[in-house]
């Protein structure tokens, strides 16, 4: 079972998150990371580290969210793997915590 990274990233995109991820399982989008489901080792250590509270075990996934663990595998192909923690978008604080973001989803 892997982790997955929801909504509350989308605008976001914290990295403390991939400082600590012993097997690199992240990838950065535009505005938002996603974890490959087939890299991920279930350590638990990312879902602490994330400042949006957006990263939840496979099986954990709040309701209304489940389509980000399709997501998160679809996405882990296309974009490039993030191994280094960089600065959080300029407005995070501003949209950590905004419901509804699905839609600003930069590919």
């Amino acid at each position: 079972m892997a982790f997955v990274v929801t909504e509350n990233c989308i605008k976001c995109k914290f990295t403390d998150c991939v400082d600590v991820c012993p097997v690199d399982c992240f990838h950065q989008g535009p505005n938002f990371l996603v974890i490959d489901p087939d890299e991920c080792i279930d350590c638990t250590l990312c879902e602490p580290e994330c400042p949006a509270n957006a990263i939840f075990a496979e099986d954990e996934v709040p309701e209304g969210q489940e389509s980000f663990v399709a997501l998160n595998a679809e996405l882990s192909k296309l974009w490039p793997v993030i191994t280094e923690v960089t600065k959080p978008l300029a407005e995070a604080d501003e949209w950590n915590g905004k419901e509804g973001k699905l839609e600003l989803l930069e590919r």
